[in-house]
């Protein structure tokens, strides 16, 4: 495997089409301002690198970057790309992940908006994230002891499952589809709207009018704070270790709480509605 260490470079294209490669310690910005350092190449390792130019990763494939950033200017760094490990990298691109398969990312610090879109076989762990539209249309997903913040996360998810994390996101996990989260907090407004087969397992849900229109919905030993409105016009079955503050014309299933600040069942109800509301 060839190596190339201590250098910078700032042409177009400068290692396109590499095979089998090695970069350390190098810096990819200056005044030709070229695009697409590492672009179409494989088997491919870097670390301690420091990326200010665009679009360094697009159609790569076995992809290792250790210890390395990726500033504000370095936009749409990763596309296109599959088999790809990024472990204890500084990320600040704008729409640093799109159409990728086969994603790992481990110890980072990823910030910018519009990350991880339409990619496929993503597992994220032990990483702080910070995006708008977080993963949108994205699928195959394993997330573990993450801490997210953004608006509008987890839209048109498809088979995800989510543990240990803290979620501080508004209009989060709206038309997922088969996702289910672990021992989780999930805060912010309007929680999984228009959700098909959404399971939260003793998660704790933090936010008004969550679960709406939402189809299958499933809770197990879930607390909610400061959740009112909840519920309108969903299908669900939930038990509930928590006063609810009000739950307004739920559809099909059964909920169980402690209790009910406020059961609304007014005339927009729908004919068909037979959800039964328990307290525990």
């Amino acid at each position: 495997m060839k190596e190339i260490k201590n250098c910078r470079f700032d042409r177009e294209r400068a290692l396109y089409a590499s095979d089998s490669l090695t970069v350390q310690n190098c810096t990819f910005a200056g005044e030709a301002d070229g695009e697409s350092a590492l672009k179409e190449s494989k088997n491919i390792t870097v670390e301690k690198c420091h990326f200010e130019l665009r679009y360094p990763f697009w159609h790569d494939d076995t992809l290792v970057v250790r210890d390395s950033e990726m500033t504000s200017s370095c936009r749409a760094p990763v596309w296109y790309t599959k088999n790809a490990i990024f472990e204890t990298c500084n990320i600040e691109s704008v729409k640093a992940f799109r159409e990728c398969d086969s994603l790992k990312i481990k110890n980072c610090k990823i910030n910018g908006p519009e990350h991880f879109w339409n990619c496929k076989n993503v597992h994220i762990e032990k990483s702080e994230l910070g995006s708008e539209y977080f993963l949108m249309g994205s699928s195959d997903i394993n997330i573990n002891n993450i801490k997210f913040s953004g608006k509008y996360s987890f839209q048109y998810v498809k088979n995800a499952t989510i543990r240990d994390s803290i979620l501080n996101t508004k209009d989060a996990f709206w038309h997922t589809e088969n996702v289910t989260v672990y021992d989780s907090v999930i805060s912010g407004e309007y929680a999984a709207w228009y959700s098909k087969n959404l399971r939260l397992i003793r998660c704790k849900i933090i936010g008004t009018q969550p679960f709406c229109y939402a189809e299958n919905l499933y809770l197990e030993d879930c607390i909610l704070e400061g959740c009112d409105l909840a519920f309108e016009n969903s299908s669900v079955n939930a038990t509930v270790n928590s006063v609810i503050d009000s739950i307004k014309n739920p559809h099909h299933g059964k909920i169980i709480a402690k209790g009910y600040g406020e059961i609304i069942l007014d005339e927009n109800i729908r004919e068909d509605a037979d959800c039964e509301i328990l307290i525990s």
